[in-house]
């Protein structure tokens, strides 16, 4: 069985305890999350969930059926073989740092497309909006430039479907 990254988008009930209903029944399955993000869609009564999975596909068609029978599942949608915009938060604070080091940090920033969003005198932080690939890569450089200086925090990916039929 081949095992693959999945990415699935849900509509839910806008109450509490609905995220904790999901992802109990994922967990309560031993179904391993490799991101789950949750906001408020345009209506107000309605959230919408993107999850990211890594697994085979008996256990992805089981996955599904089980959220289909949920009662606060409003609709899931499989973006596994789908052309979809996908991306993912993440910040990046470099600590002690030199007057040389906040000079790459903005060149890099510079290069990268990245958002200086703070700084002061040791410290700089970095908002990167890229897909999860292209956020692990500016990980590894920040890692490998300030060597054990780097805190990272990222956010779960957010997903829609393309509209046009490039895939993106």
């Amino acid at each position: 069985m081949e095992i693959k990254k999945r990415c699935i988008s849900l509509y839910v009930e806008n109450r509490i305890g609905v995220l904790a209903k999901i992802s109990g029944l994922l967990s309560g399955k031993s179904y391993n999350l490799d991101t789950l993000t949750v906001g408020e869609t345009e209506d107000p009564t309605v959230s919408r969930m993107t999850i990211g999975m890594t697994m085979d596909d008996v256990t992805f068609e089981q996955v599904i059926k089980q959220l289909n029978r949920c009662v606060v599942v409003i609709k899931v949608i499989d973006f596994t073989e789908v052309p979809i915009h996908k991306k993912e938060l993440l910040y990046i604070k470099v600590s002690s740092c030199s007057e040389k080091d906040k000079a790459e940090v903005f060149r890099l920033a510079k290069v990268f497309s990245l958002d200086i969003i703070d700084y002061d005198r040791n410290h700089i932080i970095v908002q990167c909006v890229k897909t999860e690939d292209a956020n692990n890569d500016m990980i590894a450089l920040f890692n490998k430039t300030f060597i054990n200086r780097v805190e990272v925090v990222r956010g779960g990916s957010v997903a829609i479907e393309a509209v046009s039929t490039q895939e993106r």
